[in-house]
């Protein structure tokens, strides 16, 4: 595996801790501060939605200055948001609070670039395992990013502050990675000229890449709608302490990322449409379990069950994307791929909190459901693809 792909993997994990951080504290300091009980998931929200604007900027970025460049942007992003997030809970200014997490969101549509960076490093029948590689970035998240931030939240008398500082210590550990990536050199506008540049509605026009693209927006969407809500489901309505929420949340964002250590091997075993159907099964458990959650041990086992299944979802359809487009499409398309998926990512997001204030845990989970049959009939409409 190549060099790039495991400081590309320790970068993440550095910056994205910002994000677990600000899912956990942003929303239990949300539900503090906002001037209704509605609003208390605006924060988390919001970070989804200054990724989806930010995705298209992102891309276009990366294709004229190159990934590195970008890559140090996200982080100095990263840092400023948990500067202004602590400032925020300091002064009890709910409004900085969600300018913070647009920033962070900002910084988040630039790390989703990782996973592509990583496939560029190495050979494409790696291209999964490459992925997997990146995703495990992640486990240093979950584990360094929430305890760290829950140890500093300790070290101040206004609750949450250490936490939003937590952050921008991690981002900015992240330069020391992410110094020693050599970036694959990628076509530049001229040299695209010469290659088969399709138009948008050809590449769009393939069965296949709505598999891809619906593939990773289901196993966002889902994932953050249920993950954005069970922080307050636990610690406010159920009323669970702060560290048995913490653990859940904890042992979820584990569990998305801790198959990456065999997944590459099971997609080259079981293939990328098996493993996409497993991720879609294991999610309609996550829901079976949800739906009875009456104990601690219950809400453990659905949040780990819904990182289990984001991760077959999400890396198949990770992996899947290139087989989709031409050389030379890739910064369009991906540009397309993660507007869409950010794009549903945002929408339910920003709607966790509504939907568990007005009808309740319940009714939130069954609400998914119809992402599940959509997911479904895309493969059914896809089933003449090769997905080799």
């Amino acid at each position: 595996m190549s060099k790039n792909v495991w400081l590309l993997m320790l970068s993440q994990g550095m910056i994205s801790a910002g994000a677990p951080i600000m899912m956990l504290f942003g929303a239990l300091a949300g539900s503090e501060m906002a001037p209704n009980s509605m609003f208390a998931t605006l924060p988390v929200a919001l970070m989804v939605i200054g990724l989806f604007i930010s995705v298209m900027p992102a891309t276009k970025l990366m294709a004229r200055f190159g990934r590195k460049p970008i890559f140090i942007l996200a982080i100095l992003l990263t840092s400023s948001s948990g500067l202004l997030g602590s400032f925020a809970v300091s002064i009890g200014h709910f409004e900085l609070l969600c300018l913070a997490s647009i920033l962070l969101g900002m910084s988040g549509a630039i790390n989703a670039q990782y996973r592509f960076a990583a496939m560029e490093s190495v050979a494409p029948e790696l291209a999964a395992s490459a992925a997997s590689k990146i995703l495990l970035g992640g486990l240093i998240a979950a584990i360094v990013g929430p305890d760290l931030a829950l140890y500093m939240n300790g070290l101040f008398e206004v609750n949450y502050v250490g936490a939003f500082l937590a952050m921008s210590v991690l981002a900015i550990t992240g330069l020391v990675f992410i110094s020693g990536y050599q970036p694959v050199e990628v076509k530049d506008n001229q040299q695209v000229q010469t290659l088969n540049i399709r138009k948008r509605r050809e590449v769009l026009a393939n069965p296949l890449i709505w598999v891809a693209i619906l593939g990773a927006a289901v196993a966002f969407a889902m994932m953050s709608f249920i993950m954005t809500a069970t922080p307050l489901h636990m610690h406010h309505h159920e009323h669970y302490s702060l560290a048995d929420t913490k653990w859940v949340i904890q042992s979820h964002i584990m569990a998305m990322y801790l198959p990456s250590l065999v997944s590459g091997w099971l997609f080259a075993k079981f293939g990328i449409r098996n493993m996409m159907l497993a991720g879609l099964f294991i999610y309609a458990l996550t829901l079976v379990m949800g739906f009875y959650s009456e104990v601690f041990s219950h809400y453990w086992l659905t949040l780990v069950l819904l990182g289990i299944g984001w991760n077959f979802l999400f890396v198949g359809a990770t992996a899947l994307l290139p087989k989709c487009y031409n050389e030379g499409e890739g910064f369009k398309v991906q540009g397309i791929n993660d507007t869409l998926v950010f794009g549903v990512q945002a929408s339910v997001t920003l709607g966790a909190g509504w939907v568990l204030a007005v009808l309740g845990w319940q009714s939130l989970l069954l609400s998914c459901i119809p992402l599940l049959i959509i997911m479904l009939m895309a493969f059914a409409v896809a089933r003449k693809s090769s997905y080799s």
